[in-house]
């Protein structure tokens, strides 16, 4: 079996989604996860962007020890030094440079010629390679650009020194015959692809991102370059599950298989949607909730028979699987423990005790604790931003015939109990408005949106939002089985990050000044 490279590029390309805004605590967390999943290659950002990209890569790059950690930078020194500076405790660092090749880029972006595009890659190359023994050089929308000119680029990058040269459908343009046809055509052409990986970074704007990803392992790529979910800028990049299954349920028809632990896909999946607030459709290959679900009668009679008439894939390789322990109020701390290690969390006694209190809050509100249930208490508890404000309480008086009036008493960092009182035009808004009189904080709510975690009429509501205060951006979560207050929990929680991300934002302006 031919072993096909995943390099992971969730927390750059991903990140770049609209209203995905991670800090550097996500990111981390993100990036130890993709560890445990088995990534080979993670681009954790583009240090040159700003100084938060710059912190958050460095940050990844000194957590993760056993993946390759990738820089982006464009083909300049200044964007190669700050790759630098950012990768510098890197374990394993990997530089990777990217150029635009095709003729309407050539024209109208670069307004280059194709002479001036070779002589600024090859010393861009040249310059990294001072620095860095693992460097990826892409030809941004290859996908658009001559054949002969790609082969070209591709024999000068080998030349001046890449060890991965990546041929990128940036803009999802190509169909799978095309862009199979560009890995065949380079392995024969160019005389030393064969010292090198060729790489394929696909897009999804005409839906073809995880099947074109597969016709170029087909013609030839070694590294596939992707996202978890498959988000990304317009409508995503490769969804990496997607090409990790299809390589293990079709090995016989690939000849090639990844070294992914598939049975961390589940938890993986979970963990960027809750931190980037980017929701899996239900029908969602491989992680959607629906994927392993079989509603029609036929189907289901099929199934008791042999599963395999209707599943190609168990959901257990994935990390999914039937719940044999039903948690309730009479549980104790040890089956809560135990049923928190067969969901794979390893927690210290701290953790665990602090996890247990607010199982036992939800248990005296909810007939069954479902698995989902768990996962989400587990993980709000290791949110690790500062929490300068706490919700303590809140009262809402509300009907057709009254003006929604929401009170709130928040404890600040200090110990102090501020109350407020608003109204509004509902009842998340009059909290919101009580909200932002306790704090002083003025917000412009971007975004706000609601989903069940668990089923049932007692089922768990998340609430995801995203606020804005000048330049600054955030996002905010909030669950319980009372939407008012997962709303409530939310809004303070984005309080809470607004107010760290601006602490960062002027610490990072006075080190500037003082430079």
């Amino acid at each position: 079996m031919r072993k096909i490279y995943i390099f992971d590029t969730t927390l750059r390309d991903g990140e770049q989604s609209p209203g995905v805004n991670l800090n550097v605590h996500e990111k981390v967390e993100i990036g130890l996860q993709l560890e445990k999943l088995g990534i080979d290659r993670i681009e954790a950002g583009f240090p040159a962007a700003s100084a938060g990209d710059l912190e958050s890569v460095a940050a990844v790059a000194q957590a993760v020890r056993n993946a390759t950690i990738v820089a982006l930078a464009r083909s300049n020194e200044k964007d190669i030094d700050a790759a630098r500076e950012a990768l510098k405790q890197s374990q394993d660092a990997c530089l990777h440079i990217f150029l635009a090749t095709s003729p309407i880029h050539r024209q109208h972006k670069l307004r280059m010629s194709k002479e001036q595009v070779l002589e600024t890659a090859e010393a861009a190359i040249k310059y990294g390679r001072r620095y860095f023994d693992k460097l990826e050089f892409s030809l941004e929308d290859a996908g658009r650009t001559e054949l002969d000119f790609i082969c070209q680029v591709t024999d000068m990058a080998i030349r001046a020194g890449a060890t991965v040269v990546n041929l990128p459908d940036t803009v999802g343009y190509l169909s799978p015959f095309e862009y199979g046809n560009i890995f065949k055509t380079v392995k024969e052409t160019v005389p030393d692809a064969y010292k090198i990986q060729l790489s394929a970074h696909c897009h999804d704007d005409l839906g073809m991102a995880t099947v074109n990803a597969l016709a170029a392992i087909m013609g030839g790529a070694d590294q596939v370059e992707g996202t978890i979910n498959g988000i990304g800028e317009r409508a995503g990049n490769t969804a990496l599950e997607e090409v990790a299954l299809a390589l293990e349920t079709r090995s016989e028809f690939f000849g090639a298989k990844t070294s992914l632990v598939l049975n961390e896909i589940a938890r993986t999946s979970r963990l960027v949607s809750k931190l980037t607030g980017m929701v899996v459709p239900g029908n969602k290959a491989i992680v959607g909730a629906n994927a392993f679900a079989h509603e029609s009668g036929i189907h289901q009679d099929g199934m008791l028979k042999e599963k395999t008439t209707y599943e190609i894939m168990t959901p257990e390789t994935i990390g999914l699987k039937e719940s044999k322990l039903v948690l309730g109020k009479h549980s104790g701390r040890h089956a809560f423990r135990e049923k928190l290690i067969d969901l794979g969390y390893s927690l210290s006694d701290e953790q665990v005790n602090a996890a247990f209190k607010k199982f036992k809050d939800l248990a005296d509100k909810k007939k069954d604790v479902v698995d989902e249930d768990l996962r989400v208490i587990v993980e709000e508890k290791l949110i690790t931003t500062p929490e300068v404000y706490v919700l303590d309480a809140f009262q809402i008086s509300y009907g057709t015939q009254s003006v929604p009036t929401a009170t709130v008493r928040i404890q600040s960092e200090d110990g102090q109990i501020i109350e407020e009182a608003a109204i509004g035009n509902g009842s998340v808004d009059s909290i919101f408005k009580a909200i932002d009189k306790a704090t002083g904080e003025e917000i412009e709510l971007e975004d706000y949106t609601i989903k069940s975690i668990s089923h049932g009429k007692d089922a768990l509501g998340e609430v995801h939002l995203v606020m804005r205060q000048g330049e600054i951006s955030v996002q905010g979560r909030g669950v319980s089985t009372d939407i008012l207050e997962a709303s409530a929990k939310a809004y303070v929680h984005a309080i809470n990050r607004l107010i760290d991300k601006r602490k960062s934002v002027n610490h990072n302006r006075n080190n500037m000044v003082l430079s």
